[in-house]
């Protein structure tokens, strides 16, 4: 091998080394995606004692009407415990959740129903929440959703209309030309 092709071993070497550290190095300044927890759907998240709160969302079809409470509450507590949320006005409801094991609220019997939502749907509204295993409580924010997302209309509770003008739009009947 000649004094020039050891040159150009020699830098193609360093350049494919450069390349390699630029890639790898990037790990080593950015934090890692997968290790932050993050609300990944439309709902927000929160811990209380025992209680873990996922995909928590209210859904309704406007600001002073009532609301229904869905997401999954987790009990990691070998005790039943019951969940509180206050939300606007005083308006509240209970879910029990059995111990080591969770409560789906959009699959539940039993919904969780608040009176009055607070916020119109797309606003984020602050709630109270609260167990009695271990008496702790904290206030965290929940997204009010309306039923503009077809998935959602199934959870606006009895007696809510949903929003946007209910009444259809007249359309002009068609004419005849009598012209032969």
């Amino acid at each position: 091998m000649n004094r020039g092709q050891r040159g150009k071993l020699a830098m193609a070497t360093a350049v494919l080394g450069l390349g390699l550290l630029s890639v790898t190095g990037c790990g080593a300044v950015n934090p890692q995606q997968t290790s932050v927890q993050y609300a990944a759907s439309d709902g927000t998240q929160a811990n209380v004692g025992p209680l873990q709160l996922r995909n928590m969302m209210i859904i309704s079809a406007g600001k002073d009407k009532p609301g229904r409470v869905i997401g999954a509450v987790y009990n990691s507590s070998s005790e039943d415990v019951k969940l509180t949320i206050i939300g606007s006005a005083g308006s509240q409801t209970q879910v029990p959740v059995k111990q080591n094991s969770y409560t789906l609220l959009n699959e539940s019997t039993d919904e969780a129903i608040l009176s009055s939502t607070g916020g119109a749907p797309g606003s984020l509204v602050e709630v109270s929440i609260s167990e009695d295993g271990t008496n702790q409580s904290t206030k965290f924010k929940m997204p009010v959703l309306d039923a503009t997302i077809p998935d959602y209309k199934q959870y606006l509770p009895a007696g809510s209309g949903p929003t946007g003008s209910a009444t259809p739009t007249s359309t002009p009947s068609p004419t005849s030309s009598a012209s032969h």
